[in-house]
């Protein structure tokens, strides 16, 4: 099974879950943003400039993406704040 990367914000509550090789970065060439009110939230898809799909951020993540998920991503602030 593929391992996807999946990193969390919890300052910001936002999360970003990554198509990309684990090692490898990639840069965004487009951003397609989803309507926040048919999702009732954010969330963001990052193109490459081959049109490929190399991640999803997710904003107002603790509410739009289960539990396991955020509880195994990679954290980004400081877990005790």
């Amino acid at each position: 099974m593929a391992e996807v990367k999946v990193t969390y914000d919890k300052s910001v509550n936002a999360a970003y879950v990554y198509f990309t090789e684990p090692h490898v970065r990639v840069n965004s060439a487009r951003m397609y943003p989803c309507d926040p009110v048919g999702v009732d939230g954010m969330i963001n898809l990052d193109f490459d400039e081959e049109g490929r799909l190399i991640g999803i951020e997710v904003l107002a993540a603790s509410e739009k993406l289960p539990n396991y998920l955020i509880d195994s991503a990679e954290r980004l602030d400081a877990e005790d704040t």
